[in-house]
């Protein structure tokens, strides 16, 4: 376990060294602000953890216990503010942390989704993601409403990357757009992250055997599925509990990204705020994973992770 001064202490200077190491200099007109950049980044990557309820109770926790490591914190609305602004720095730090852990590198990475729930689905009248949200159903959660999440997690348990569109959206087409960004030398979502050097491994609802034609041939991507329970080319039941067994630890990142940062308990007033939030999140994921590293400790091991007394 590791006590929170020597959490947050840690994440900041890792974030220094990203910033410093990996972002242009800043060159803004006006008044100084408040927060320099990598306390932005690390006061938004820290607020993701399951123990704030919501934006607003992190922030009653950092005027409260924070602010003798961040004595010019601004008002709570002007924090979101620069945190959605440097939304793309949270991206890169994401990304930087997955590089760090050689994430990349594995023979194969495993690809699924899950709804992300932005409000009640019983609930009537307008939503504040209206036109971006909408009505989907997934095995986890049932029927929700919000986003479908898609993300690549490599065998030891580090997310590679990520994507996300409206509730209804389906497996493949979410993974054609994101398979033709990682396809590119400078992606224009870089949170999608680089090619899988190896296969992708994945459910049913990823299969199709013309679609995994064209993906080879325009992408390079070699995606592996049991086929659907209509094909006439079924596996042996070896090879199905096979697939399950590996596709076992996706489930278990989404369960953690629900558990211990609060994933489906985000309740956005729109994309930006949303889509910030995410990046931080995948970012803490891997954070975390580095830090169970360093200390010898399993990497998937968050529960116990941080000491709060």
């Amino acid at each position: 376990m590791v006590d929170m001064n020597t959490f947050l202490t840690t994440l900041y200077v890792m974030v220094e060294d990203f910033c410093k190491d990996r972002l242009p200099v800043q060159r803004r007109p006006g008044p100084k602000p408040a927060l320099t950049r990598g306390e932005v980044i690390t006061l938004a990557v820290f607020s993701q953890w399951s123990r704030f309820l919501t934006q607003r109770d992190f922030y009653r926790f950092a005027e409260q216990c924070l602010r003798p490591y961040f004595p010019t914190l601004p008002h709570r609305t002007q924090f979101m503010r620069a945190a959605r602004r440097h939304n793309r720095a949270i991206e890169a730090f994401f990304l930087y942390m997955a590089e760090l852990l050689e994430a990349g590198n594995a023979i194969y990475e495993i690809l699924d989704t899950s709804g992300v729930p932005v409000r009640n689905v019983k609930r009537r009248g307008h939503s504040w993601m209206g036109g971006l949200a909408n009505i989907g159903w997934c095995t986890r959660m049932g029927w929700y409403y919000g986003f479908r999440l898609l993300i690549s997690v490599n065998p030891e348990g580090m997310i590679t990357g990520y994507g996300f569109g409206e509730g209804s959206a389906k497996e493949q087409p979410l993974t054609e757009v994101m398979l033709a960004l990682r396809s590119q030398a400078q992606p224009l979502i870089p949170g999608v992250g680089r090619a899988a050097q190896g296969y992708y491994i994945a459910d049913t609802g990823f299969a199709g055997r013309a679609r995994h034609k064209r993906w080879k041939q325009k992408y390079g991507a070699e995606v592996i599925t049991q086929p659907q329970s209509n094909s006439r080319h079924q596996w042996p039941k070896e090879w199905r509990r096979w697939l399950h067994s590996l596709r076992q630890l996706v489930e278990t990142i989404f369960a953690k990204l629900m558990a211990n940062f609060r994933l489906d308990k985000e309740r956005p007033h729109d994309l930006s705020g949303f889509w910030t939030n995410l990046a931080a999140k995948m970012a803490l994921h891997n954070f975390c994973i580095w830090l169970n590293r360093e200390s010898g400790r399993p990497n998937l091991a968050f529960a116990d992770l941080l000491g709060w007394s």
